[in-house]
């Protein structure tokens, strides 16, 4: 045989036995489980959990056939958060999916190699979680709340609703790290309004009834509850709290006004978890988590309960009204 027809013969081979290699390697990565580790501060469901899995689902995955979750729930004892944290790590999931700060803290703390994919939490730059919002670095991305900022807006849209507010309650979990600056964050714009701002703790479902004779003992005469998986839980009971004692509410919170409060203004959070979704899903197929940047949402909804209104004597001005994305009567 010619040299030239061996060397021809050879290199078809070659080509053969690559492409035959790389087609079975790519059939057996196709066929692999992905597991993603789920730390949260809470107990299920959590709204952003869900909207992962429905993220995840639009995007072709199927439970038990290429994606398996591995769930971790503090059960709002935020003390636990490192403990399970450690543990996920331990099963070397693919990537780590969290929320809150204090999650995000805790997963970070306890590994630098795996991805970990933040759905919701607080600033993650001014929390040293992330270097910067464009360029995260290490190994963290996912969505950044704009809590704190839209809480102004919050004291607004009460101060509109409720013309004659001057003194309000913030409630905040004094457990969550995030809320340790709301002082100095918020009584800024509080000022500028013309409000004084007092601030009312919760760390816990026993905690609301305490809470709230503080609150009326401070003669308050609105409230603002900040965005917190805990309240998240709890909206009904707060909600119910605060229509007890005709408190105008607001909130971030989803699900707020549906549960009986005044107001709800913010962030669809199973949306971020939606969003998340695509995160998770770039790492998976070789996105590295250092180069993902972090997103700020800006879509919002506001919704206003008029029942709620009417309970507490409170009319709602028409102009407010006209704003709403969704008036619940």
């Amino acid at each position: 045989m010619e040299k030239p027809m061996l060397k021809k013969i050879l290199v078809f081979v070659v080509a053969t036995v690559f492409l035959t290699t790389g087609s079975l390697a790519e059939a057996q990565q196709s066929g692999k489980v992905r597991q993603i580790g789920v730390l949260s501060p809470g107990t299920p469901p959590r709204p952003v959990i869900e909207g992962l899995r429905q993220g995840l689902r639009e995007l072709g995955y199927v439970e038990g056939q290429n994606i398996r979750f591995e769930y971790r729930y503090a059960e709002w004892k935020v003390d636990r958060l490192p403990e399970l944290a450690a543990e996920l790590v331990r099963l070397k999931p693919d990537i780590i999916f969290t929320h809150s700060v204090s999650g995000a803290q805790a997963a970070k703390r306890a590994t630098t190699t795996i991805p970990i994919v933040i759905g919701a939490s607080g600033d993650l730059v001014q929390y040293g979680i992330v270097a910067s919002l464009a360029r995260p670095g290490g190994n963290v991305t996912g969505l950044s709340l704009l809590s704190m900022e839209l809480d102004g807006k919050r004291l607004e849209l009460l101060k509109e609703t409720s013309r004659k507010l001057s003194r309000v309650a913030v409630l905040v979990n004094p457990a969550n790290p995030a809320w340790q600056r709301y002082p100095q964050d918020l009584e800024p714009a509080g000022r500028a309004l013309g409000l004084r701002l007092q601030l009312a703790e919760a760390s816990g479902p026993t905690e609301f009834e305490r809470a709230f004779s503080a609150i009326l003992q401070g003669g308050v005469d609105g409230l603002l509850v900040v965005s917190e998986p805990l309240f998240q839980s709890y909206q009904t009971r707060i909600a119910e709290l605060a229509a007890k004692h005709h408190l105008p509410s607001i909130s971030e919170v989803p699900g707020f006004a549906e549960a009986g409060g005044l107001i709800q203004y913010g962030l669809s959070i199973t949306d971020m978890g939606r969003r998340a979704a695509t995160y998770v899903d770039k790492i998976l197929k070789g996105a590295k988590a250092a180069d993902l940047p972090v997103e700020r949402p800006t879509k919002f909804e506001f919704y206003i309960n008029l029942k709620t209104a009417k309970q507490i004597g409170l009319t709602i001005p028409p102009n407010v009204l006209a704003r709403a994305d969704k008036v619940i009567k």
